[in-house]
């Protein structure tokens, strides 16, 4: 990525980290290469200055809203603000960069003194006549694209490479002729190649747009058999494409740059034509304007040494006005909350409490109520009704006394008859059903008949029972102790609970219908009561 933060003041050119950029508050961009806008998207919300032509693309192709573009004219100066109030101000006035359409050079004149940055650029004697550079003014820092700077790196100058490029069409006139270009710059070669040859160029709907910016001659189409000469996209040059071109029709393909490429087809020619200064052109930019200090904006590239000699010497380090020190730390406040929440905004959101609008609630419970209460009609079926759910006497038998059955089985029993829990069917929906201790149920005669011993004394010692207090009637060991006191069972369930308790395993052994229960149950009562081996049987004695 190429850009920086000048130190001392909040000015940052091609350089979009809101993160890393801390006290900038003043957003330049030199021209729309890809690599000079790493990190600009369409989420951008800071006011940017540039050219009116790269204002353009940045809005059509990176969706940067224009609230927040601000389009300089090149060649003019303009003041703008370092502060918040208006009180410290500079000017910045834009150079032609001669690098693609609207690429630019910065002029920035202000309390840190005079500082030019070039961005990309490709030196001709002719920015040295620039108004804002004629004028004497001595430059401070000089922040210089370095891309070839190489003493060993010997370029021509374009129109020379553009000559080499029309003498190797000239050799081969039946041929088409692909053009490897980036998505921007050459545009400028294009039209002088299509003049030369009097062809069509074939472009991209995209670039089409950009010469049509340009306002360069009408030798340029998008429709592919019309013309003879294309700009296709640099990275589809390659040794397939070249076979499958000259399958069709005979090819040869151009690769304007400066740049060493080994040729992957011999049909794939290399031409040093450069967007960007040559070693001998820096040296006579640098030599003219003689600037104090110079940075190379490609930092892997170092350079300083190669100009020494053409350096003015340097000057004391400005002190920064009170204002524009307040602005530049409320702007590094402001960047780093807005860098948080972007942070956050970026997280996975997760859903909290999902509130329904009254009417699905009151809905939703209705239906949750007439769920529960048809479930629990399918689960508490009147005595009537159990013939219907078991036909067969030993189904009921089981559900009504599983501890029994798991005894005839051999199974372990989880049932312990001196605590005197018993397993019956839950009561009708009206009642909430609790088991109550079966010595409640019982008259004192039927103790007798059935030998189940003394009543539980209530804890009044006064031996009568006292029905408001459910506690009285609960031993002090008894598991039952934990049952509420305002839970009564109605007569009607409590003598249908007695009749279940009661009724001995043998009685559904007899096959019985369970039509007209209550009174096979107390027939079947008299009847075997007074045969003392199944009294002995039914205690479990």
């Amino acid at each position: 990525m190429h850009g920086v933060v000048i130190p001392q003041t909040p000015i940052a050119v091609d350089f979009w980290s809101l993160r890393r950029a801390g006290t900038a508050r003043l957003f330049f961009l030199s021209h729309m290469h890809s690599d000079h806008t790493v990190g600009l998207s369409s989420t951008w919300a800071r006011p940017l200055y540039c050219s009116p032509i790269t204002a353009h693309l940045l809005h059509r192709h990176l969706q940067v809203s224009k609230q927040w573009i601000r389009a300089l004219e090149i060649g003019e100066s303009h003041v703008l603000p370092l502060d918040e109030i208006g009180q410290e101000t500079m000017t910045v006035t834009l150079i032609d960069a001669n690098h693609c359409p609207g690429s630019v050079m910065f002029l920035f004149e202000g309390y840190f003194g005079t500082i030019l940055y070039t961005g990309d650029f490709r030196f001709t004697p002719s920015m040295l006549k620039e108004p804002a550079l004629i004028l004497g003014k001595q430059i401070h820092t000089l922040y210089l694209d370095n891309t070839n700077c190489n003493p060993a790196l010997v370029l021509p100058s374009r129109q020379e490479a553009t000559r080499q490029i029309v003498q190797l069409i000239r050799q081969f006139p039946q041929h088409h002729i692909k053009i490897g270009l980036y998505s921007l710059g050459k545009e400028v070669l294009l039209e002088q190649l299509a003049l030369e040859f009097r062809t069509w160029v074939v472009l991209s709907p995209r670039r089409l747009e950009v010469v049509q910016l340009l306002g360069l001659a009408d030798v340029f189409t998008v429709q592919e058999k019309d013309g003879r000469i294309h700009a296709v996209d640099r990275m589809e040059v390659c040794h397939s494409a070249m076979l499958r071109w000259n399958r069709t029709h005979p090819t040869i393909a151009i690769l304007p740059t400066s740049r060493k490429i080994r040729s992957p087809h011999p049909d794939i020619h290399t031409i040093p034509y450069s967007d960007h200064s040559s070693y001998s052109e820096l040296r006579a930019f640098v030599a003219a304007l003689r600037p104090c200090r110079v940075v190379p904006i490609v930092r892997q590239h170092p350079c300083g040494e190669f100009f020494q000699d053409s350096l003015s010497p340097r000057l004391s380090v400005p002190l920064i006005p009170h204002s524009v020190q307040q602005s530049m730390c409320s702007s590094s406040r402001e960047t780093s909350v807005l860098w948080q929440l972007e942070r956050r905004l970026k997280r996975p959101r997760i859903r909290g409490v999902v509130f329904e609008s009254p009417e699905e609630k009151a809905e939703q419970a209705k239906v949750d109520r007439d769920s529960k209460k048809h479930k629990k009609e399918n689960l508490s079926p009147w005595p009537g009704d159990l013939e219907k759910l078991c036909p067969h006497p030993l189904q009921a038998r089981k559900q009504l006394f599983p501890d029994f059955c798991r005894k005839e089985r051999n199974e372990p029993v989880f049932f312990r008859d001196s605590e005197k829990i018993a397993t019956a069917l839950p009561a009708p929906l009206e009642f909430s059903v609790q088991l109550q201790p079966v010595d409640e149920f019982l008259s004192p005669e039927t103790r007798e008949e059935i030998d189940l011993g003394s009543p539980v004394i209530p804890k009044g010692g006064n031996g009568s029972p006292a029905r408001g207090n459910q506690s009285d009637w609960v031993g002090s060991g008894s598991p039952l102790s934990h049952i509420s006191k305002d839970t009564h069972l109605a007569t009607e369930s409590r003598e249908l609970a007695l009749k279940y308790l009661l009724t001995p395993v043998s009685f559904f052994q007899t096959g019985f219908s369970s039509r007209n229960f209550d009174q096979q149950v107390e027939k079947y009562q008299r009847v075997q009561y007074n045969n003392p081996a199944v009294l002995k049987t039914v205690d479990g004695g």
